[in-house]
């Protein structure tokens, strides 16, 4: 009901969860498809995939780069999306804590002017893809995440587009993921890397969990923080235990598993709190409404502008992530968005 018939734009359409995206919406009979994707090849790939589908649906595959506001204005006035889910993301930890300002053009300032685009051009739905590294950040990558999160929860108050976002942990089988690490790495004879012994992450496939995005964006009714409740977490050394076994390998002994150390930006554990005294029930047993309150309208602005100025600026790495960390800690009234 959400979809069907309806004109639906994915940006980030040729990536692990946005091609995923991509296929679901197809399911569901939209009027139109806008797959918006920089990289040219993966944009080649999940369109050359669709067309063998053979699917009636008009599809639109756009070549853009989210943080291009004049080139999306074009996008969203010939295309008049109703329903925008936005999957477009620099997400690898360790990356952006080497390139803190790409990480904050492409994940806080780009998704703010998508928000303020889906307001002027009347979008009904704008769906944000966040992650569990939003939760208390200390990374770059989830600090831009969860700055995100509160830029398009301020939108909520300006009209009648109505903005969410959605969080969950590692999915499997993603580009740049654990588990095809592990396979290539067992494929060349080679000892599996774990960064910690105690090194735990929650798992879900890339299919259920696009699922839950799209049963969370049906609940949405402007402002929410949906977090998927993940199962239990993870060791990542008995992950690695598993798919040497599954190998018809014997871990340790045939394939050794030598550990590397925490890099930069990671936790040893992760959060996706789903508790009563966390989130809210939902209709849907697997997903919550987190109770983390947003920034109010003056610290949204001042926060923006510090982006703008940390991008201007440029300068170090370690400099700009303690500048980037501590806007997390802008307080109004008490209340922080530290998330």
């Amino acid at each position: 009901d959400l979809l069907g018939g309806r004109r639906v734009l994915i940006t980030g359409a040729g990536g692990s969860i946005g091609s995923e995206l991509v296929r679901q919406v197809l399911r569901t009979g939209p009027e139109l498809l806008v797959m918006v994707e920089r990289s040219e090849n993966s944009l080649y790939e999940i369109e050359r995939e669709i067309r063998k589908l053979g699917s009636e649906t008009p599809v639109a595959a756009v070549l853009a780069d989210v943080g291009e506001r004049d080139r999306m204005a074009e996008i969203f006035l010939k295309h008049k999306p109703a329903v925008v889910i936005h999957a477009a993301a620099h997400k690898h930890v360790p990356l952006m804590e080497q390139n803190p300002v790409e990480a904050v053009k492409n994940n806080v300032l780009a998704t703010r002017s998508l928000g303020e685009l889906a307001l002027e051009h009347g979008v009904e739905r704008f769906v944000l893809i966040s992650t569990d590294k939003a939760v208390r950040p200390v990374s770059v990558m989830g600090a831009t995440k969860r700055l995100a999160e509160v830029a398009l929860q301020d939108l909520n108050r300006l009209g009648k587009t109505y903005f969410s976002a959605v969080r969950f942990g590692n999915v499997l089988g993603s580009s740049g993921s654990v588990v095809p690490l592990f396979r290539d790495q067992i494929g060349k004879g080679e000892a599996l890397t774990v960064t910690h012994p105690e090194m735990k992450r929650y798992f879900m496939t890339i299919a259920e969990a696009v699922s839950l995005v799209l049963q969370a964006a049906a609940l949405a009714k402007g402002g929410e923080i949906f977090v998927l409740d993940m199962g239990e977490p993870v060791r990542i050394v008995e992950l690695a235990e598993e798919i040497v076994a599954l190998s018809g390998l014997r871990p340790h002994v045939d394939v050794p598993i030598v550990f590397t150390g925490i890099r930069p930006g990671e936790k040893l554990f992760e959060e996706l709190d789903v508790s009563e005294r966390s989130a809210y029930k939902t209709g849907h047993a697997r997903i919550y409404v987190s109770k983390i309150k947003s920034a109010a309208e003056m610290d949204v602005v001042r926060m923006l502008d510090d982006c703008r100025g940390i991008c201007a600026r440029g300068g170090e790495a370690d400099g700009l992530r303690a500048d980037l960390l501590g806007l997390l800690t802008m307080e109004n009234n008490g209340n922080g968005v530290c998330g």
